[in-house]
């Protein structure tokens, strides 16, 4: 209590002085931290992005072709089968879950009872669930069975049993689609984009039947597992030269067919708010840099000060490690108080924008600092305060008792 004391009465008596230098550190700290949230902002927002669909995903779709190729003209449209999905699995290895997709543009009419609405229908594999992330919360989805006799059975979201049912279970009831009728087997939710929640499944089979598609697909899409980003660039490319093969179009036509690489997207993303990160960890160390500078001006004009004092000290038998634990103490105890206030007013700041800000769709999404950052914020206080008194300590230990008492 004594030496906090003294280190009070100091800051006391040079109260502008003590406040400038400790805002210094308490404005990098709050930088620091506002900063690192952002960053973590950013990547929740990118898994956001990605949260509908498997991260570890590709696509391929039909195109246009471009080029001419094996004597066929440019302008010819690229429309996958079923053997395109049938020769991925196959051939493709590191395929771990794979589905085609046939679907409408337009919404049909989805009735029961007296009530319906328009909602988009889409035909799929039963590994679709894993692909899109579709949660099942009663019942099950497609399984082959279902595929292999063209049942009508249906799967449908949270949202068309609310709109559609008015609180009565839909499971095992039948519905309406355009006038034919199909069982509800499962209901999901999709913690994805708002779009998925309004979806219908229907085995890819019957699907095909029902829009007169015969045996045409419009997207097939699988899962890499493991794979590194390179695994899934050669996977995607050997996808692109069995279809040129194929359909007879040129493997360097870049619109013949569309190839999706979500690994890859959300790796460049990923890798760039990485960057983003280290600057802002670069302009916080900076910032509070500079106010190590200005607290260590302060405590070398301190100890110009406190000269005879520590004469006096040093006279009577105090040795030169107390001398240098009282400057540590005072520096530390300046940018204490001053850093914890900046990285409680980030915090607050941050907590206030997470709540303004959407938790999906936006760019910026949960923008908090976790315990470790908190931790690492802590760890620049101290060696903060520490640095900033490293200087003036030790001249003041180097001071000698005569000349101290003999100056002015």
């Amino acid at each position: 209590m004594e030496r906090l004391n003294e280190i009070w009465q100091s800051i006391r008596t040079n109260k502008l002085r003590t406040f400038l230098t400790g805002f210094s550190v308490g404005w990098g700290i709050f930088m620091l931290v506002l900063l690192l949230g952002l960053g973590n902002g950013m990547q929740n927002g990118t898994r956001d992005k990605f949260k509908d669909d498997a991260i570890n995903s590709i696509a391929i779709s039909g195109g246009q072709t471009s080029l001419s190729h094996d004597g066929l003209l440019p302008g010819r449209r690229i429309k996958f089968k079923n053997e395109d999905y049938d020769l991925i699995k196959k051939e493709i290895e590191g395929v771990e879950k794979i589905t085609a997709r046939v679907a409408k543009w337009r919404s049909f009419s989805v009735s029961y009872g007296d009530k319906s609405a328009a909602y988009r229908v889409r035909g799929t594999h039963p590994d679709h669930k894993f692909v899109e992330k579709t949660i099942i919360r009663q019942g099950r989805f497609l399984n082959e069975l279902d595929l292999e006799q063209n049942r009508k059975v249906c799967v449908i979201s949270e949202q068309i049993e609310d709109e559609l049912f008015d609180g009565e279970s839909a499971m095992g009831k039948w519905l309406s689609l355009s006038g034919t009728t199909f069982r509800v087997v499962g209901i999901f939710v999709d913690e994805g984009s708002e779009g998925e929640n309004g979806i219908l499944y229907l085995p890819i089979t019957t699907a095909q039947v029902a829009f007169g598609r015969a045996d045409n697909i419009d997207r097939i899409i699988f899962t890499t597992g493991e794979a590194s980003l390179e695994e899934t660039q050669a996977m995607a490319e050997k996808v692109r030269q069995m279809a040129a093969a194929k359909h007879h179009f040129s493997p360097n036509d870049p619109r013949a067919i569309h190839i999706r690489n979500n690994y890859e997207e959300f790796k460049r993303i990923s890798d760039v708010i990485d960057v983003m990160k280290s600057f802002f960890w670069l302009i916080g160390i900076l910032t509070i840099f500079a106010g190590i500078i200005g607290v260590s001006n302060i405590m070398l004009i301190t100890v110009q000060e406190r000269t005879k004092e520590i004469g006096i000290r040093k006279s009577i038998g105090a040795s030169p490690l107390s001398i240098v634990s009282m400057i540590v103490q005072e520096s530390i105890l300046i940018t204490g108080i001053f850093g914890y206030i900046g990285l409680f007013l980030a915090v607050v700041l941050l907590e206030l924008v997470a709540k303004v800000v959407p938790n999906t769709g936006a760019v910026i999404s949960n923008p908090t600092v976790d315990f470790t950052t908190a931790l690492w914020a802590l760890a620049v206080l101290i060696v903060s305060g520490s640095l900033a008194a490293l200087i003036p300590s030790l001249k003041a230990a180097r001071i000698k008792p005569v000349e101290a008492l003999s100056a002015d």
